[in-house]
């Protein structure tokens, strides 16, 4: 579907679900002169962390209000409840267990997805299905199969849907990447990306036990496979295990590998091989590499990922951020802003040096405001769902390759691994019964 189709039949969609208010209010709402009857009625599924994040985010817009919350967990749907009465000075009507009631909810306009990756393709997918439009957090999904089925969920509805990947709303990221794109460093041979996370620490090996008191654990299970509860599969851990997540790849992956294909103006790679594995902490549970070193080969350059959990100095002394080498100098581009280092040659600056140009912070406030506004436009969000899905299939063309052992070859044209079985096998996704993946 092209552009120009894709805007007037989400704007035909929306007239027929009742939003026609919502496309046409007033852009200055935005800014404070919401009139009751253009507010945005927002649920949250998933409220622990990232989740209620987005949601209190959202909650500084003034056209937008609450209307449900959903969580598996007692403990966190109830405080979280608070936390919207203590913020917005209304209490929120509608609390549940069971995300399926939120896409029930006519109410509802706005659903964002603060669960774990393997819950984010079903909720996304039926809430586009019943009309409403989507914030899904990153990585978009937990499978290369998902993530094309979320796209195509998304465009099949005409729903606007944006992933969590705020940086594409921080403005300092996008004049960096333009700087690039610029040729002003020169003819760029590798970019270096890299995470090297000490709040990611070894996690012992506990024994099972039975879920805490409040918990729907078989729901939070969902999709995934049936095992016992474990406190280290729970809550934050569970984005080191591969039944739902990728690790410290996919966590941070895709917010900082999409700038590297920005920045170089490509797509996604046709050779991808890694190596690394559970180097620091050999004996924990954690399935998912500690240590990983992952080449994407291009034509005429690689980018390269690095991570490493309990390690707190990366290149240049940073945690994460990524660094553009090119023939005149060196670009580093970090969340707290980007500057140029020039090459030097017999005492000679090869161009002037960039000093650091701060950003200025305010990412995820961008992002939401980007997204309420799209809405009403019905205009892609600053970072669509096919973004999220791209730079989400690049965390797992490495992740794969780590799993394998050895080098995989993709083909973005048929989204598929070239002549290797084992590795489509790993771009799917499994489903615990009674769930199924959507039929598009």
């Amino acid at each position: 579907m092209n552009r120009r189709n894709f805007l007037q039949k989400s704007a035909v969609s929306a007239a027929s679900l009742g939003l026609a208010p919502l496309v046409g209010s007033a852009y200055s709402s935005l800014y404070g002169q919401t009139a009751p009857s253009d507010k945005v009625k927002v649920a949250l599924i998933g409220c622990r962390s990232q989740g209620y994040a987005n949601l209190n985010t959202f909650l500084n817009y003034p056209e937008v209000e609450c209307v449900a919350l959903c969580d598996v967990d007692d403990e966190w749907l109830n405080k979280r409840a608070d936390d919207v009465l203590k913020k917005a000075g209304k209490a929120v009507p509608n609390l549940y267990k069971d995300w399926r009631r939120v896409i029930d909810n006519k109410d509802v306009d706005v659903v964002i997805v603060g669960t774990p990756d393997h819950w984010h393709c079903l909720p996304t997918i039926m809430a586009c299905q019943a009309g409403k439009d989507v914030y899904v957090e990153k990585p978009l999904s937990n499978t290369i199969e998902e993530c094309n089925l979320m796209v195509k969920g998304a465009r099949k509805y005409n729903r606007v849907v944006t992933v969590g990947q705020w940086q594409r709303s921080d403005p300092h990221w996008d004049e960096a990447a333009a700087f690039l794109r610029a040729g002003k460093i020169g003819r760029i041979r590798t970019v270096k990306v890299w995470a090297y996370q000490d709040n990611k620490p070894t996690l012992p090996v506990k024994p099972d036990t039975n879920p805490p008191a409040g918990v729907d654990y078989d729901m939070w299970l969902g999709p995934a496979p049936k095992r016992p509860f474990n406190e280290y599969r729970f809550h934050y851990n569970f984005r080191f295990f591969w039944d739902y997540a990728g690790g410290l790849m996919a966590d941070w992956g895709v917010h900082l590998l999409d700038y590297a294909l920005e920045g170089m103006g490509v797509g996604l790679p046709k050779h991808v091989f890694s190596g690394g594995g559970k180097f620091a902490y050999p004996d924990d549970a954690m399935e998912t590499p500690d240590t990983l070193m992952v080449t994407y080969a291009y034509d005429n350059f690689n980018i390269m990922w690095d991570h490493a959990c309990g390690i707190s100095h990366g290149l240049y002394d940073k945690k994460e951020g990524l660094a553009f080498y090119g023939e005149n100098g060196t670009m580093i581009l970090t969340r707290a802003g980007w500057e140029v280092i020039p090459e030097v040659s017999n005492n000679v600056a090869r161009m002037e040096a960039v000093p650091f140009k701060k950003g200025e912070g305010k990412g995820l406030y961008n992002h939401v405001g980007n997204f309420l506004k799209c809405i009403k436009s019905r205009e892609l969000p600053a970072c669509d769902i096919a973004v999220g899905a791209r730079i989400a299939t690049m965390a797992q063309l490495g992740n794969i390759s780590s799993r394998l052992q050895r080098e995989v070859r993709w083909d973005s044209d048929i989204n598929q691994f070239i002549n290797d079985d084992q590795a489509n096998a790993l771009a799917k996704a499994y489903y615990r019964a009674p769930w199924e993946l959507p039929k598009l």
